[in-house]
């Protein structure tokens, strides 16, 4: 793995994208869950949590999703060997933050497939930005 490459402009640009609609998304959420009471969900999906309203749910997603989306984006944007690492949290914590969401709530939605996929890409993306990738890339292994 060489640290000192630089990942490809197809491969930076795609991870400023997720990870600014990432942030925006969270920040947005985390707008419409305080401020917004709750954007309508009910408050029935909230049974059997530690939750009695959105308003901590909605914090959380705003200062520890959008907050790590954030760390990631300003790094890579000051060119920083930290932010393909940054990236690959932030993917992960978009997508626990997804399987909590859905342990906690018991309900579904299509957002939440996307938000996941989101978090799957940037990690993914962020791990091939490092330089993981296998020679070739569908071949072989020895073990």
């Amino acid at each position: 793995m060489d640290l000192t490459r630089r990942p490809s402009r197809p491969l930076r640009v795609s991870l400023l994208v997720i990870s600014g609609f990432n942030a925006l998304s969270a920040l947005i959420g985390m707008v419409g869950l305080t401020l917004g009471g709750g954007m309508g969900l009910p408050l029935a999906w909230l049974d059997g949590s530690v939750f009695t309203s959105y308003v901590w749910p909605g914090i959380i997603l705003g200062v520890v999703v959008g907050g790590s989306q954030v760390l990631a984006l300003l790094a890579q944007l000051r060119w920083l060997a930290l932010a393909w690492g940054l990236h690959a949290a932030a993917g992960l914590v978009m997508m626990i933050w997804i399987f909590v969401e859905i342990a906690i709530m018991l309900v579904w939605s299509p957002l939440h497939g996307i938000f996941f996929v989101t978090g799957l890409l940037q990690t993914v993306l962020a791990i091939l930005a490092v330089g993981a990738v296998p020679r070739p890339f569908f071949g072989r292994s020895d073990l």
